[in-house]
C-alpha cells in the first residue's frame, strides 16, 4: 500500500470549522461516539471505545487548530477533504541494534494485521501532550510514546525514560488503508534505544519480532507479509542510513527542524 498524491486544499483556523463541523476549535478531552454509529459497526468493541480518543488537528505547518475523534480523523471522506492530524512513531532497538516490530491485532480498524515499527500513535489533545512550538511538541510526542508503549507493548516509562528518546524528523504523509479510512498525519519520528520486558497487548498487537537490517530487507521481500504506509516511506527513504549511525553520528540527523513532505 503507498501514500497517496492527490493534491487536497489547505485546511487553516480560518476554515477548518466551515470544512469539518466535527473538529473543536479549543483543545477538547473527549468526543464521544454514538453507540449507534453505522460507521463503526461490526468492529471491535475496545477498538471503537479508542475511536474516541482526541487527536490534535493542524494546518500544514504543524500548527494546532483544534481537536476531533480519532474517528472523524481517520475518515477517509475527511481526509480526501484535507484533514490533518499529530501522531508519532516510535522506533525501539536493543542493546544487539536489532529493532523491534509489530504486527498489528486483526481487530485494529485501520490497517489490521500490517507490520510496522514498534509503536505508532497519536499524541492527544490533553495536558502533556500538546504543543505548538516544536520544542513542546516534541515533548508531547514523547509522552504520548511512553502512554502507548505500556498500552500497547506492555513497556513500563522506567524502561523508556522521556531523556532517551531522540527525536528526528517529521513526515508529513497521506495513505488509505480501505475505502473508507485512512492516515493524513505529521508523525514525530523517535529513535531509542533499550533493553525492555514487554508484554503485548492482544487487542492492539498480534506479533512481535527483534530484526536486524538485513533481516527486515528480507521481510520486505516477502510477498506474503503486508506492511503499513508509513513504515514503508520511512524504510525507504531514511531508515537504514540512521540506523548505520546508531551508536555513532545520529546526533546529526536528529532535531532537524523542517517538516519532510512525502505527497
Amino acid at each position: 500500500m503507498s501514500s497517496t498524491t492527490m493534491q487536497t486544499q489547505t485546511i487553516t483556523a480560518d476554515n477548518v470549522i466551515r470544512l469539518f463541523p466535527d473538529v473543536d476549535t479549543r483543545l477538547a478531552t473527549s468526543h464521544r461516539v454514538p453507540t449507534n454509529d453505522n460507521d463503526l459497526q461490526g468492529y471491535d468493541e475496545e477498538q471503537i471505545r479508542l475511536m474516541e480518543e482526541v487527536c490534535i488537528v493542524l494546518d500544514e505547518n504543524d500548527v494546532p487548530i483544534g481537536s476531533a475523534s480519532k474517528k472523524v480523523c481517520h475518515l477517509m471522506k475527511n481526509i480526501d477533504d484535507g484533514l490533518l492530524h499529530r501522531a508519532f512513531s516510535v522506533f525501539l532497538f536493543d542493546s544487539n541494534n536489532r529493532l523491534h516490530l509489530q504486527q498489528r491485532a486483526s481487530e485494529k480498524i485501520t490497517f489490521p494485521d500490517m507490520w510496522t515499527n514498534t509503536c505508532c500513535s497519536h499524541p492527544l489533545g490533553v495536558p502533556g501532550e500538546t504543543g505548538d512550538e516544536l520544542v513542546t511538541a516534541v515533548q508531547g510526542a514523547k509522552r504520548a510514546a511512553q502512554r502507548k508503549l505500556d498500552q500497547e507493548l506492555g513497556i513500563k516509562a522506567k524502561q523508556v525514560p522521556l531523556e532517551k528518546f531522540q527525536f528526528l524528523t517529521r513526515i508529513h504523509y497521506k495513505a488509505p488503508s480501505d475505502g473508507k479510512w485512512g492516515e493524513h498525519e505529521i508523525d514525530y519520528i523517535l529513535f531509542i534505544k533499550a533493553d525492555v520486558d514487554h508484554t503485548p497487548n492482544p487487542n492492539e498487537v498480534k506479533d512481535t519480532r527483534y530484526v536486524s537490517g538485513d533481516e527486515l530487507k528480507t521481510m520486505f521481500e516477502d510477498d506474503t507479509l503486508n506492511f503499513t504506509p508509513w513504515f514503508k516511506l520511512i524504510c525507504q527513504s531514511m531508515l537504514f542510513e540512521w540506523w548505520e549511525h546508531l551508536d555513532k553520528g545520529l546526533e546529526k540527523y536528529t532535531g532537524e527542524t523542517s517538516i519532510r513532505r512525502m505527497l
